[in-house]
This record gives C-alpha cells, sequence and structure tokens, in this order.
C-alpha cells in the first residue's frame, strides 16, 4: 500500500468504530487541553512578575538600611540597630559617575483632606529625580520642583484616585490638600499608572522628601533609588555605593543593595523552574491518554483479527500493517490535540475575561509543544498495538484464532 493508501484506511477504519474513536479523542483532548492552560498560567505569571520588576525603572539600583545577612546561632542581646539612611547619604551617592539620578524616598500613611472630604492614603516623600527613575508620567501641571533636598516645600502631587475622590467636580491644581496638620498646594496631577510590585501610584500623595520628615517626624530614609547610565555601569555602582557608605557609617557596612536585573533574574530563574514543573504535571494526563490510546487499540487488534489476515494474505507486509495501525493512532491523537487546543484556548478567554488585569495567553511554543507531544505519545502508545497486528500469523487470523 502507498502511504495515502495506509491513512485513507486508517480513517475508514477509524469511522467504522466511533465509540472507539470518541473516547480516544476525548482523552486526547483533556490531556492536551491542561497541558495548554497549565502553561499559559505559568509562562504568563512569569512574564508578567518579570515585566512589572522591569517597569520599576530603568538600570535601577536600590539601597535598603540594615545588611541582609543570615548568620549562626541567637542574635546578641545587646546588638546596635543598624544607622538610618539620611538624605546626606542619598546626596554622597550623587556623586558616583556611573549614577544618573537618586531619588531618596521616605513613605508613611496620612489622612488627606479637601473641602470636608477625607480619606487615609500613603504619602511618598522624594525629590524630582523620582519621576525619572520610576517612569512617571504627568497628566497634569508640573512634578516636584528641583531644588535642594533638604527644603520642606509645601507642594504636592497626586494619584487619579486621590483626584477623583477628592476633586471630582473641582480643578485640582492649585488647591490646598491638607495632609495631617499641614497644608500643600496641588501643583501636579500624575497620569493612571496603576498598581506596580504592591505601590498604586494612583492612590499615592508625593511630597518633597524634607516635608515627609517633617511630617512624620523621622529623619530617616526608606530607600534610596539610582538609575545607573547603563547595565554595565550597576556592578560598579555598587562597589561605589559600599565603599561610600562604609566611610560615612564609621566602617560599617550596614545596607542591602539590590540591583533591577538580579531580583528579574532571580523571578525568572524560579519561575520558569515552575513552568517546566507545572507543564510535567500536565503532562501526566497525556499519558494516561497514551495508555487508554493503547488499551484501545490492543482490543482493536483482537477485534480486527480477521480483516489483518486478509489483508496479510493480499500480499500485506508486516511494516504496512505496522504503519496502518501507527497511522490510526497518529490520526486519533492528532485531531484530539486540535480538539484540546480549541477548548484551551476557550478556557483562556474565560480567564482572560475574568481577571483582565492578568495577560494569560498561550506562547507560540507552548502550542506547538502541545500538539507535537500528543502525536508523539499517540505514535509511542500505538507501536505495541502495531506491532502486535503485524506480527499476526495470516491463516491464523483468517481463521479468527
Amino acid at each position: 500500500m502507498r502511504l495515502p493508501d495506509t491513512f485513507h484506511q486508517a480513517v475508514i477504519a477509524i469511522k467504522s468504530q466511533w465509540l472507539r474513536t470518541l473516547l480516544i479523542i476525548v482523552a486526547m483532548s483533556i490531556g492536551v487541553t491542561s497541558v495548554t492552560v497549565l502553561i499559559a498560567m505559568s509562562e504568563s505569571a512569569r512574564n508578567y512578575i518579570v515585566h512589572e520588576f522591569q517597569s520599576l525603572g530603568t538600570h535601577l539600583v536600590i539601597v535598603l538600611p540594615g545588611r541582609s545577612e543570615t548568620t549562626g546561632g541567637s542574635p546578641p542581646i545587646f546588638a546596635e540597630t543598624p544607622r538610618d539612611l539620611t538624605l546626606e547619604d542619598a546626596e554622597s551617592l550623587a556623586h558616583i559617575p556611573y549614577v544618573a539620578a537618586v531619588a531618596p524616598l521616605t513613605i508613611g500613611s496620612a489622612p488627606v483632606t479637601f473641602a470636608g472630604l477625607e480619606r487615609e492614603t500613603n504619602i511618598f516623600g522624594s525629590t524630582d529625580a523620582l519621576l525619572r527613575v520610576r517612569h512617571l508620567t504627568l497628566a497634569q501641571g508640573s512634578f516636584l520642583p528641583l531644588t535642594e533636598a533638604g527644603n520642606a516645600l509645601s507642594v504636592c502631587v497626586i494619584g487619579q484616585t486621590i483626584r477623583k475622590e477628592l476633586f471630582a467636580n473641582t480643578a485640582a491644581l492649585g488647591q490646598w490638600l491638607r495632609i495631617n496638620d499641614r497644608r500643600f498646594r496641588v501643583i501636579g496631577v500624575l497620569a493612571s499608572k496603576g498598581e506596580s510590585i504592591g505601590v498604586d501610584f494612583d492612590e499615592m500623595v508625593i511630597i518633597p522628601v524634607a516635608s515627609a520628615q517633617a511630617l512624620f517626624n523621622n529623619r530617616s530614609l526608606f530607600r534610596i533609588l539610582l538609575e545607573t547610565h547603563s547595565r554595565n555601569a550597576m556592578l560598579k555602582t555598587v562597589d561605589s555605593v559600599k565603599k561610600i557608605i562604609k566611610l560615612r557609617h564609621e566602617g560599617e557596612e550596614d545596607i542591602t543593595i539590590i540591583t533591577q536585573d538580579s531580583v528579574v533574574n532571580a523571578f525568572n530563574k524560579i519561575l520558569t523552574a515552575l513552568t517546566i514543573a507545572v507543564t510535567s504535571i500536565g503532562s501526566i494526563s497525556l499519558i494516561v491518554a497514551g495508555i487508554l490510546v493503547m488499551n484501545v487499540m490492543l482490543v482493536s487488534v483482537t477485534q480486527r483479527t480477521a480483516e489483518i489476515g486478509l489483508l496479510k494474505a493480499l500480499g500485506a507486509s508486516q511494516t504496512q500493517v505496522q504503519l496502518l495501525f501507527l497511522a490510526e493512532a497518529i490520526i486519533l491523537s492528532a485531531v484530539g490535540a486540535l480538539l484540546g487546543l480549541l477548548l484551551g484556548q476557550m478556557i483562556i478567554s474565560v480567564i482572560q475575561v475574568v481577571y483582565p488585569n492578568f495577560p494569560v495567553a498561550l506562547p507560540a511554543w507552548g502550542l506547538l509543544s502541545a500538539l507535537a507531544v500528543s502525536v508523539l505519545t499517540g505514535l509511542v502508545f500505538g507501536v505495541l498495538p502495531a506491532r502486535k497486528a503485524a506480527r499476526l500469523d495470516p491463516i491464523a487470523a483468517l481463521a479468527k484464532r
């Protein structure tokens, strides 16, 4: 038989046993559906988290107070508290040649009030450099003025949620907003940015860092954000920051430095491993489907003993008979895979509607791999039935023995 004849004969055999065909297709489609949905979810989660960290800024270096380390034994009873980061520390880091911008940051929570309306929100204290470092954009007005970090100006920039809730029917620019017992004039409104790594700038009020320190009666900084000129400059910046802070803190390296690339790479590795693990778990369903294919095909060989004997009596070789059954397994697996991909895309579409802020999509490699693995599964588990059919003695087969 020619190859087209082999597939034609396989299609005829598939049509003659509709219940067996339905079972195999359903089993394979369930396996492929589970694999595609799991791949889409895990890969989308990886891309989402990596994108979130990349959106923090460009070539970002974050300096935190306190040294992050693991040591044996119990902590000392009279251990000294690590020195706080100060505005002077931030200003000294601005002299590093690899640094393009430095944004000192202090954070607190306070009630904000306007015209009898009040809500509790987060207050960011920083400088004009925050606009560049965190890639913020303005919808109206201007950002914090370019001035010395120590100047406690009574100005603020608000997020879109604050604007809508407190200034719904009033132009926000130029209005005086009360934070605790202090008044700040609104000079800018941020464009809607949404939540990024747990920080929602839409619900944020940004004031000068010195004003925030006075507002919360706290001279320490929460973080110092540095933007370097290039990716290669980040490592050099880390070394320079350690040296400067060590000199300023009496020889103590009591800070933790996080680079944007290190965080992204760490999460990327973790989530890639998770994707592989989840895909492997989903592949178990394909193995189960393959076992079903094998069992049903073995039953089919038993039911079609006379047909196999007739084919061999007419001159069909063992290879041709084996190819006939393998063709059936491949066709059934391919149809089940296509149906599974369709069901998987439907489930992914439902997830996209239910969770619009989480971009779920099946990558091209996931689609192709699910299709290829399902066909390979059908091929592998179809070998045993095919070899059993090919080894039948034609005379015994015709006699249905």
